[in-house]
């Protein structure tokens, strides 16, 4: 994790203790109003006819209570709720619950507190006891087994009140950027993964395509020089030239798949064009981003038709490839379709890695390829 992002940081011990203190005193106060309120509106919530104004006033003090308890979350357990406007049901269902888990916590404080009380007088008066040591171990194993029950039982009402506030309340911008942090180590992982899947595709391209083509290409200029007779010669400079061809056209295509340069010199439509005359399937292309991308975008809109396209030629058996790119300022949208048949993987290297490449931009990469086809690749990035 990089020293820049900083953790979230939880309360100290001690303020939550009188946090879990305070939540005993405002159940206190949601049990009054509740006492209060049901007996001034009762006769008017069960008439059918004054029943939602009665709700509606019902609800209004209790969402000033449900302020007391965000402020109270807030202030001593450092839960820094964003804005979230909950319904009316949500409101009072919350203050219920609240209400019952509060006095519940209250009754295991009293029960401990109580308990202290009881140790110390047993502590204070072995002076003056004649109860032998095996009553006094007796005595202490029960108490701390009952401590330790009352302990748990406050743990869990604490977890409970936060999960509650939770339900209310949405996660608060602790939660939510500890989320937003493992979501981008993530990422980061599979950002790795995927350039190093890149790097031995191209290595093997290199090795396996270019590398015997250059091989071959330096027998036939050998085999020329020593050509007894010139028409022989000529043939096989004829033949090493065209060799030498392919592997240019082949060095060409490993260099774009690695980064066109079209994409800084022409930009992503130009780019695209050239996806589609290299491909051996015909390809309908509809591209409508009326305003500039971001460089990135722009990469990983080529590499997503790039590699659905590619696969579409290689593995499907398709006619035809639909590419359609489009933008609104504020996203991109990405969609290949092939008529293939099918059954494409999306936990393959290559849309693992396109995966990950779309993740990294903060955007989704949705694959749909039922058996018999057709197979639909959907990008959508985020522009902004």
């Amino acid at each position: 994790m990089s020293d820049d992002v900083k953790q979230p940081v939880a309360a100290p011990f001690l303020l939550r203790v009188a946090g879990v203190l305070v939540g005993c005193l405002t159940a206190v106060l949601n049990l009054l109003y509740f006492v209060l309120a049901g007996t001034a509106l009762g006769a008017f919530l069960l008439w059918p006819r004054t029943r939602p104004r009665a709700h509606a006033l019902l609800a209004a003090g209790a969402r000033r209570l449900t302020g007391i308890e965000r402020r109270r979350r807030s202030l001593f357990f450092r839960d820094a709720f964003p804005e979230h406007r909950a319904s009316d049901q949500q409101i009072l269902r919350y203050l219920a619950a609240r209400t019952y888990s509060g006095l519940l916590c209250a009754v295991v404080v009293g029960l401990v507190d109580f308990g202290a009380v009881l140790a110390g007088i047993f502590a204070a008066s072995l002076t003056h006891t004649s109860m032998t040591w095996v009553d006094i171990l007796g005595q202490v194993v029960l108490g701390g087994t009952l401590l330790f029950l009352a302990v748990q039982g406050l743990r869990a009402l604490t977890e409970q009140d936060a999960r509650l506030a939770r339900e209310c309340f949405g996660p608060s911008e602790r939660e939510l950027l500890q989320r937003r942090i493992d979501e981008l180590a993530t990422s980061r992982a599979a950002v790795v993964r995927a350039v190093d899947v890149e790097r031995r595709r191209v290595e093997r391209d290199l090795h396996d395509g270019v590398q015997q083509r250059l091989v071959a290409l330096a027998m036939l200029l050998g085999r020329a020089r020593r050509g007894r007779t010139p028409e022989r010669a000529d043939a096989l400079l004829e033949q090493a030239h065209k060799e030498a061809q392919e592997v240019l056209t082949e060095l060409r295509e490993v260099a774009w798949r690695v980064y066109p340069t079209a994409l800084d010199s022409l930009g992503l439509r130009e780019a695209l064009g050239g996806v589609s005359e290299r491909c051996a399937l015909p390809v309908r292309m509809e591209y409508d981003v009326p305003q500039p991308l971001p460089s990135a975008v722009e990469t990983a809109a080529y590499f997503v038709v790039s590699e659905a396209v590619n696969n579409a030629a290689k593995h499907s058996a398709a006619d035809e490839v639909f590419v359609r790119v489009h933008g609104d300022g504020t996203s991109l949208v990405v969609l290949v379709r092939d008529t293939g048949t099918g059954g494409a993987d999306p936990s393959g290297s290559g849309l693992t890695g396109l995966g990950s490449r779309v993740a990294a931009l903060d955007g989704t990469l949705c694959v749909d390829s039922p058996l018999g086809g057709p197979t639909t690749i959907t990008a959508e990035l985020p522009c902004a």
